[in-house]
């Protein structure tokens, strides 16, 4: 494709989708259950390639945003296993499996957005394939040790999972070797993929929408905040614990399996609201007095929405978080305990709450929707002209760390 066919955003100066047109792509994600961050970032490839087959592991149908559910989906055999959209989580060691279902027929590219099992789509020979990376598989690397902790009262259970964790760690490493190019959401994540697959990656940051999530012209209130799912991970728990021990306001958005036992430890300070529409949690992020973020995140969409509309951010100082927030929008601290948390809103509270909702703006601004649109779309226009090659290592990897190649930024 002649890159003089291309056209310049105004926002980032790079190629926009015109550059593609005319292209057959594959769309490759791995479940279809509901509006979260990853699916945001599919749905402005679905807008850009309308006409693509997007092929998934399940799909429950009308979860999705009109662009997504609009496309041509295309499901694994797993769609058809009874109570699948309950219980998929469950079925990890058959996703490999299922994955290799996957037929992207005669195409000219293929972009798999993956924290699973979606890179290991097989591209036809020749063709490049950009993975758009949430993170290698949580359940094999990073994550592997929190996965087996609900184990820890079985052992042989726990040595059986451990075992199956070996394997998908094997198969994991090995699918990327189908990737010709990997794009990271974080310099975090870009990391991992150096660490765990020894590939260079280009970081692209997900998007916000910041047109939605803006300041308002509420004061702002006591209460504290907490925007998320919950489930151990997400740690909570340590936002109820600070808060109810120092009898602060807490306010937690969001539903999950550890909603009950939550509810259990929480003082009367806490409430809960469940799932809530984005016009609540904008609301709520407009007069909190700060967004606590007691998990470490592979890049962390919420605190970047309270950015957006000028609320303070109290995070845990590791993962995708620390490269956006700082003692300039909020606070950040660097032990993820309870007692660190607490310790962290003392100080804050005591130094006056010191905040520049203005730079707060700003920073999300920086990762705005247009802004990311650009950019990915710009990106694979570069990588379909050929501006990108790809560098894959040749089995077996050596080491990253000793392998002397600059990462691509």
């Amino acid at each position: 494709m002649d890159a003089s066919v291309r056209s310049v955003s105004a926002h980032t100066g790079r190629p926009t989708s015109s550059g593609l047109t005319g292209l057959r792509v594959a769309l490759v994600h791995d479940w279809l259950t509901g509006m979260r961050g990853g699916e945001k970032c599919l749905e402005v490839l679905c807008r850009a390639f309308p006409d693509a087959t997007l092929h998934t592991l399940i799909h429950r149908r009308g979860a999705l945003s009109p662009a997504i559910e609009g496309m041509r989906i295309r499901t694994s055999p797993l769609q058809r296993v009874p109570g699948v959209l309950r219980h998929y989580r469950k079925l990890l060691p058959l996703m490999p499996l299922s994955a290799r279902s996957w037929k992207v027929g005669e195409v000219d590219l293929v972009v798999s957005l993956s924290h699973c099992v979606a890179k290991a789509v097989r591209p036809p020979r020749g063709v490049p394939h950009v993975c758009y990376c949430f993170t290698p598989m949580r359940y094999a690397w990073q994550g592997r040790e929190a996965y087996l902790e609900g184990w820890s009262d079985r052992p042989i259970r726990r040595a059986l999972a451990g075992a199956m964790l070996n394997r998908m760690r094997t198969w994991d490493r090995a699918s990327a070797a189908g990737v010709s190019h990997f794009v990271a959401i974080s310099e975090t994540v870009r990391e991992r993929i150096g660490l765990y697959y020894q590939r260079e990656s280009q970081v692209i940051c997900p998007p916000v929408d910041t047109d939605f999530y803006a300041p308002g012209v509420e004061p702002r209130e006591n209460f504290y905040l907490c925007v998320s799912a919950l489930v151990p991970y997400k740690r909570i728990e340590q936002a109820i614990l600070a808060c109810t021990r120092s009898g602060r306001e807490l306010v937690v958005i969001g539903e999950g399996t550890e909603r009950t036992r939550l509810e259990k430890i929480a003082g009367p300070g806490v409430r809960f609201l469940g799932w809530q529409p984005d016009d609540v949690i904008r609301d709520h992020y407009r007069r909190c007095r700060a967004l606590l973020f007691p998990g470490e995140e592979d890049f962390g969409i919420v605190p970047i929405e309270a950015l957006a509309c000028g609320a303070p951010v109290l995070a845990l100082g590791l993962g995708g978080v620390a490269e956006t927030v700082d003692d300039a929008v909020g606070r950040t601290y660097d032990t993820p305990t309870a007692e660190a948390l607490l310790a962290a809103i003392d100080g804050w509270e005591s130094a006056g709450r010191p905040h520049d909702p203005a730079l707060a703006r700003r920073r999300a601004e920086a990762l705005a929707l247009p802004v990311f649109r650009d950019r990915l779309l710009g990106h694979l226009g570069e990588i379909v002209n050929g501006q990108h090659p790809a560098h894959v290592p040749p089995a077996p990897h050596v080491p990253f760390a000793s392998r002397g190649q600059k990462n691509v930024r």
